[in-house]
């Protein structure tokens, strides 16, 4: 995905450095710490090339307009060192316990989802941009072979016993291809079945082979035992012509049209039904719903998209030592503001002789000063300041405070502001 979107940008006139290893391909700049990729190289130590990795995007930050983080979420621990706005593309949660790497920086950065299905609710996002594919790299084929595929990693959450039992039910040859990600798995549920008659196991395949394989198959097995956060390999049949027949858990929905480009499943036994009905599907439909939702162009499109927005915003914002603020709308007599505390950090003990101003806090946890009283503020809680009220708010948590600010008043200059006390030495 990372270098396809490259290269879409780079023929759009887009200047990009793309940091990866040094055995890679681009017709961007090349920038690379780390040789070759060390999941082939067992004697490289994967945690420091993972920092020199991240750290040589950092120390080069002031040179781009914008970083693009598709590294997860070790990254993120260095956003806040640099001014240039990090977006990441969250491409699956490995584990609920990186969350708090992402709601740290939910605030300061902006995430992408890859389906509007695999979201965290706990997160806020700038986009969805469903992955592309390079479309005339795969052959279509209107007349395939009498033959059900399944092709993934042989692991639980894939259903490849789910695939074979669909297979000895329906009658047909079932072809599965793809690396042994869990070897019990494979040896009890998955192995007992190979008969290389009826079920046959091609291994790991190549990319050509895995090309062929999609393109002759009759329907594309996907029973998955888990919320899949997009599927590649659903997109990559249908660019064939290959209907899907897929469990519908994560993406799936937004992947398949039920019953147009394949058959969207909650069992075994409606599995085998879908196959009795595939002869009523369209291999050219299924290959023109890609070319116009999945293909390339468009994603690269979408992140353009997503760095214009992303730049549009930053021209709105203001920085300060204790964080920044958006200016959301402004009109004769009212402003509102989004204003973002860091943790620890704290705004001036000051007042406004010209106007009065409600808070309403939408993230983190705030120490509120009025009139040399003290208040603890969290989410959904709002403070009001009257004209000449002298007030501070204090960021007491762990995660940026962040309040909408309404003013009100006859002036709402920034030079309102009589300051009383002052961290950073501006009283």
């Amino acid at each position: 995905m990372v270098s396809l979107l490259t290269e879409g940008l780079v023929k759009r006139g887009v200047d990009v450095t793309l940091f990866a290893t040094a055995d890679s391909h681009t017709a961007g700049k090349l920038h690379a710490v780390c040789p070759r990729p060390y999941e082939e190289d067992k004697d490289m130590i994967v945690k420091v090339y993972e920092g020199l990795h991240i750290s040589e995007v950092f120390e080069r930050a002031n040179e781009f307009d914008i970083i693009h983080n598709h590294f997860d979420y070790l990254p993120l621990t260095y956003s806040k060192l640099v001014d240039t706005p990090v977006v990441t593309t969250i491409h699956g949660f490995s584990s609920r316990k990186i969350l708090p790497v992402y709601k740290k920086y939910n605030n300061s950065t902006f995430y992408v989802s890859i389906s509007d299905a695999y979201r965290c609710n706990e997160l806020d996002y700038i986009a969805t941009v469903r992955h592309g594919i390079d479309v005339e790299s795969f052959p279509f084929n209107d007349k395939p072979e009498d033959y059900l595929l399944f092709i993934s990693r042989i692991h639980r959450d894939k259903g490849a016993k789910e695939a074979i039992e669909v297979a000895k039910k329906a009658g047909m040859k079932l072809r599965m291809a793809g690396f042994i990600a869990d070897s019990e798995y494979f040896k009890n549920e998955v192995e007992p079945h190979i008969d290389n008659e009826q079920i046959i196991y091609e291994g790991h395949v190549s990319q050509e082979r895995k090309k062929e394989l999609l393109s002759s198959a009759r329907a594309l097995l996907h029973m998955i035992n888990y919320d899949e956060p997009f599927g590649l390999g659903v997109v990559e049949a249908l660019t064939c012509g290959t209907p899907v027949i897929a469990i519908n858990r994560g993406a799936m929905s937004e992947l398949i049209m039920h019953e147009e480009t394949g058959f969207l499943v909650n069992s075994v036994d409606e599995a085998v039904e879908a196959v009795r009905q595939l002869d009523s599907i369209s291999r050219k439909k299924c290959r023109e719903s890609v070319e116009k939702r999945f293909s390339v162009d468009r994603m690269v499109e979408d992140y353009i998209r997503v760095y214009e927005t992303i730049l549009e915003k930053r021209k709105h914002e203001s920085k300060r030592p204790w964080g920044f603020y958006e200016i959301l709308t402004e009109r004769p007599g009212y402003k509102v503001k989004r204003i973002t505390v860091l943790p620890q950090e704290e705004i001036s003990l000051q007042r406004h002789a010209h106007r009065n101003e409600h808070w309403y806090i939408v993230s983190g946890e705030g120490l509120v000063t009025k009139n040399g009283d003290q208040m603890r503020v969290l989410v959904g809680n709002s403070v009001d300041l009257p004209v000449n009220e002298i007030h501070r708010v204090r960021n007491i948590g762990g995660q940026n405070l962040v309040f909408i600010e309404i003013a009100q008043g006859d002036y709402l200059g920034e030079d309102d502001i009589e300051r009383f006390e002052d961290k950073y030495g501006r009283a």
